[in-house]
């Protein structure tokens, strides 16, 4: 695509923009806080990042039954779904990587304005995108997660056999093997998962949400 705009966007992101300052979305009469309060509890995204295989998604899933068990207004958003629906036409290049964080970005950013507690299992290997996502929610709902376990570990469990593949050269661009992975600086919460069990991280989660504003038990 060429560069046709002297700001450096391209011609589909130009259109976009144009597009974009168009439109002007209806007032509503029910917002955020409204929402959060027939909930009970406040919206907040945890983003967990860590290499394929550090337990993102499992995290995530088993934080989403025990919050649900409580009565809290949960969804998980993770990879596998994303790549399957609305990420569907987009390949693992780099340029294609951060388009697909981008876009569950936003579509977080709606799941929170609904007062939902949101959980998002993704590798997210390079922090400018991981940035992005901070950027787009803002500071007060987004907490990073970084989910860590180290290489050797996640090519041991290697529950889906890509490592192998990775490693015979079958699969390009694969996070840890081909790709880099760049760990944050300053997550919110770590998890060492070659450590520590499903229970005691759920545990760990659970006081976390507590401390961030979420109902205990």
């Amino acid at each position: 695509m060429t560069n046709d705009d002297p700001d450096g966007k391209t011609l589909t992101e130009q259109c976009r923009h144009e597009s974009n300052a168009a439109t002007c979305p209806p007032p509503a009469q029910v917002l955020r806080h409204h929402r959060e309060a027939a909930n009970g509890h406040r919206a907040l995204a945890l983003w967990f990042t860590g290499l394929s295989g550090s337990g993102k998604s499992t995290l995530a899933h088993a934080l989403e039954k025990r919050l649900h068990d409580r009565g809290v207004r949960t969804y998980v958003f993770d990879g596998d779904k994303i790549r399957h629906g609305l990420c569907a036409d987009l390949s693992f290049s780099a340029d294609d990587r951060t388009e697909n964080v981008r876009r569950i970005a936003e579509s977080v950013k709606l799941f929170l304005d609904a007062g939902i507690v949101c959980f998002c299992a993704f590798i997210s290997p390079m922090r400018a995108d991981r940035e992005n996502v901070r950027r787009i929610l803002g500071d007060a709902d987004f907490r990073e997660v970084y989910v860590r376990c180290s290489l050797e570990e996640c090519e041991r469990r290697d529950i889906k056999g890509y490592y192998r593949l990775a490693r015979q050269g079958k699969i390009k661009n694969y996070t840890g093997i081909s790709a880099p992975y760049e760990a944050p600086e300053n997550p919110a919460l770590t998890l060492d998962t070659d450590a520590l069990g499903l229970e005691a991280c759920l545990d760990r989660l659970e006081a976390f949400l507590v401390g961030n504003g979420l109902p205990s038990r």
